[in-house]
């Protein structure tokens, strides 16, 4: 749009406004909180940054007829090839935390995870710069084995800052939670940007710096020993074991690339791994007293009902990018933004809101008005059905196929409630209700619940793929259909949590 702000304006807006909300934001908790947990934040801001800088182009980059910015992909897959990849490359981007978080815990101690984690995602990035299809694979292999140390292990390093009775951990995670999306809100603007204008390798190498920076806050965080004695290498682990944790996890790259490549078999590879987990932790769970095994149902329970919720969350890597680059207005009250744009809304919300939940939380914390988990996990996935079943609106307000912007947008915010009921909460009950031995396998359990979304929502994302020739009115009315579906399920599973909660809560014996 002539005279209009344009994508470049927008991310320095952007950026000079993060900047500042993340300095308030740490000024007005930091009497509330251990000083290593905003050493922790600037970390996973920069490696979130890392990781949605590359999710933002990877669709795109991949499916060269769709690039509207007349950038050759390189890739040259069909929109069914590329969620296939997609799909896998995500599905193990979640499921090495199992592994990750069980080496950690034993191995390798958190600290040494984070930063070799760290140090593969930043070699990923610089791979996937080059353009050619063997550096790219082996890009996404690396970034797959980096995030199963990184993940999982910060997240558990946050949860070991707070003595188990603290009334501020669920705010800290919340806090925590939001600078992922501060990483996240700037990465759409500015990797997503310069990828689709400049040039994709721009994008991926903006990406990979982001990682570097990371890295680089985590040990000054160590160097000025806010950390103290948190996350240390176990007692009586082997001298050696950091050195045999490098060469397993370069053994492993080809098996990454691999599965990736052939991406279909990773349906078979995730069903067996997820029902050997479940059964596995089911059985272990009997090895407990009463109390504790019931505390391990109840992650097992969620862990279903999470899966669901990120199965249709995710979609937004994939289907709804190109749905909102084929049928999506996407000139917003005079800005012109680019299709990778549009996931910058979902953390931006999530920003904007994270610090209401937290001194929400922080309220009812301890009185009768505090909800209890299951209450949240239903009211999360009410508000994802909706933000789906929505879209439905969009479709009287179409021009030539392509419908307001302000829909899409709508659907991100409800989307970014619904997650800020569930996510942060889920994470913090995994270190409250886990076994203090195993906090960082069973974050990574956690994260199983991701990689079952990525790779379930590959065949959800397929039922929207269609012929090149398929006109823009026939897209429309193909992905709308799929989208309501995937709302009502959602609500659905909503409801039928809602009716679990009573049992959920029995079942965590005391812990809120």
């Amino acid at each position: 749009m002539s005279g209009g702000i344009g994508p470049y304006g927008v991310m320095a807006i952007a950026w000079v406004v993060m900047i500042a909300w993340v300095i308030l934001i740490i000024a007005m908790n930091r009497k509330h909180h251990p000083k290593a947990l905003f050493y922790l934040f600037m970390v996973e801001m920069w490696e979130r940054f890392s990781y949605y800088g590359m999710r933002a182009i990877l669709v795109l980059y991949a499916i060269s007829s769709i690039s509207e910015s007349g950038l050759k992909a390189g890739l040259g897959l069909t929109e069914t090839e590329a969620y296939g990849m997609y799909a896998a490359y995500g599905a193990l981007v979640y499921l090495t935390p199992l592994l990750g978080g069980y080496l950690a815990d034993k191995v390798i101690g958190y600290r040494k995870a984070i930063v070799w984690g760290g140090a593969l995602m930043a070699l990923g990035q610089i791979s996937l710069m080059i353009t050619n299809n063997v550096t790219f694979m082996i890009g996404l292999s690396l970034l797959v084995l980096g995030n199963g140390f990184f993940k999982p292990n910060i997240s558990s390093l946050i949860g070991k800052l707070y003595p188990e009775d603290s009334k501020y951990r669920d705010s800290g995670f919340t806090l925590f939670y939001m600078g992922i999306n501060v990483g996240a809100v700037l990465t759409g603007l500015t990797c997503g940007t310069i990828g689709e204008t400049e040039g994709w390798a721009y994008g991926f190498g903006l990406a990979g710096a982001g990682m570097i920076i990371g890295l680089i806050v985590f040990f000054l965080a160590q160097s000025q020993g806010v950390l103290e004695d948190k996350g240390l290498v176990p007692q009586g682990a082997n001298k050696n074991g950091f050195i045999y944790t490098c060469l397993g996890t370069l053994i492993l790259v080809p098996v990454a690339y691999f599965l990736i490549n052939k991406n279909d078999l990773m349906d078979y590879v995730l069903g067996v791994a997820g029902l050997v987990t479940i059964f596995g932790l089911l059985a272990v769970s009997f090895k407990y007293d009463v109390v504790q095994k019931q505390r391990l149902w109840v992650i097992i329970i969620l862990l279903l009902f999470t899966s669901m919720f990120w199965t249709f969350f995710e979609l937004a890597g994939s289907a709804l990018t190109v749905f909102t680059l084929k049928n999506v207005d996407k000139t917003f009250l005079g800005v012109s933004l680019t299709a990778s744009n549009f996931q910058s809304f979902n953390p931006f919300f999530i920003i904007v809101l994270a610090p209401l939940f937290s001194m929400l939380w922080n309220k009812l914390s301890g009185t009768r008005f505090d909800p209890p988990a299951g209450i949240k996990f239903g009211f999360g996935l009410l508000l994802l059905g909706l933000s789906f079943v929505g879209l439905q609106l969009g479709r009287s307000f179409a021009v030539n196929g392509m419908i307001p912007a302000i829909f899409i947008i709508v659907m991100y915010l409800l989307q970014s409630i619904g997650e800020l009921a569930l996510s942060p909460t889920g994470l913090s009950l995994v270190t409250k209700l886990s076994p203090a031995r195993l906090v960082g396998f069973m974050m990574g359990f956690w994260f199983l619940s991701s990689s079952i979304a990525h790779q379930a929502g590959k065949h959800i994302a397929r039922l929207t793929a269609v012929d090149e020739n398929i006109s823009v009115e026939q897209t429309l009315d193909i992905s709308l259909s799929v989208f309501n579906g995937v709302g009502l399920t959602a609500l659905a599973g909503g409801v039928f949590i809602l009716i679990l909660s009573p049992l959920i809560t029995k079942w965590m014996n005391g812990v809120r």
